[in-house]
């Protein structure tokens, strides 16, 4: 029980740290590739890397009615639409809007469990958590919003449609896909992702933009390995043991380690309301696990 614990702290951090530092890695390779062929090459990877390792493992890949269901939620509701309208909705958007509006997650998280999942139904703890930790995020990138064209509205639209699809997968997969396996979640999301996105690409983007140098071909690879390989499946793994709302607290955490990296990498400014609102974050995402904390008390004192 200890161990199964300590697994998920351990997942948590990891998936924070990779998801973290792929802001950098995006923001370098857009520099080689544009934004739909550079996520439909990520995912293009990640699922060769994936295949190999189910080949290796020799775990078959399921077809049956209930796993192609859940292929389907996973590659339309998580790795296809809405990294397209992220994608979209940031070329209006400055990123620090986007960070704040893609925060809303874990509400959209927590509603959704509350009505589509019976174990996981919202209580005052998750309530007060959320709302720190979004009150966090705001904090931080509250001198960052601006708008800055005629299309922002509809690019904050976009950004916000992309959690709420998000959350709805995470949710329907916590439902729907108990049973299926982390590997076979990922290989299964993505194959369908880069179809989807390789469509919007070749209608939207100009292929002779592209550029295979070594900060391309970089990006590429650690996006593929370490933000989708291993960061996907650590975040699908964690989701057969924690409750949905807890691991979309994960949205906040991620911002707030690009920012320090952005900091620490390429020397921006690092100011005193970025830790407050850190703090803010961190506080929201302890009292969020307030009565699971409450209850392990409760049975230690019963034994």
């Amino acid at each position: 029980m200890a161990s199964d614990r300590l697994k998920i702290s351990l997942g948590f951090v990891f998936a924070s740290l990779i998801w973290g530092s792929t802001w950098l890695v995006i923001k370098a390779g857009l520099e080689s590739i544009p934004p739909f062929y550079g996520a439909a090459f990520r995912f293009i990877f990640a699922v060769i890397v994936l295949w190999m390792i189910i080949k290796i493992k020799k775990i078959p890949l399921p077809f049956d009615k209930e796993s192609v269901n859940v292929y389907l939620i996973s590659g339309l509701l998580s790795f296809s639409v809405p990294f397209a309208m992220v994608y979209w909705g940031q070329q209006y958007i400055p990123s620090g809007l986007s960070s704040i509006l893609f925060a809303l997650y874990p509400f959209f998280v927590g509603v959704l469990s509350h009505f589509f999942l019976p174990n996981e139904p919202l209580n005052i703890f998750k309530i007060i958590g959320v709302v720190l930790g979004f009150s966090g995020i705001l904090m931080i990138f509250a001198d960052d919003i601006s708008w800055a064209s005629e299309l922002t509205n509809a690019g904050m639209i976009a950004i916000i449609g992309s959690s709420f699809l998000q959350a709805l997968s995470l949710v329907f997969i916590k439902k729907y896909g108990k049973d299926v396996n982390p590997f076979h979640l990922n290989i299964g999301g993505m194959a369908i992702g880069v179809v989807v996105l390789l469509l919007f690409a070749i209608v939207s983007e100009d292929v002779s933009k592209i550029k295979f140098d070594f900060i391309g071909i970089g990006s590429i690879l650690y996006l593929g390995i370490f933000g989708s390989v291993v960061a996907f499946s650590i975040y699908f793994w964690m989701l057969k043991r924690v409750e949905a709302v807890y691991l979309s607290l994960l949205a906040f955490v991620t911002p707030i380690l690009a920012v320090i990296l952005g900091g620490v990498v390429l020397n921006e400014k690092l100011d005193l309301h970025i830790f407050q609102g850190a703090a803010l974050v961190l506080a929201g995402i302890l009292i969020s696990n307030g009565k699971q904390f409450i209850n392990t008390l409760y049975r230690k004192k019963l034994v």
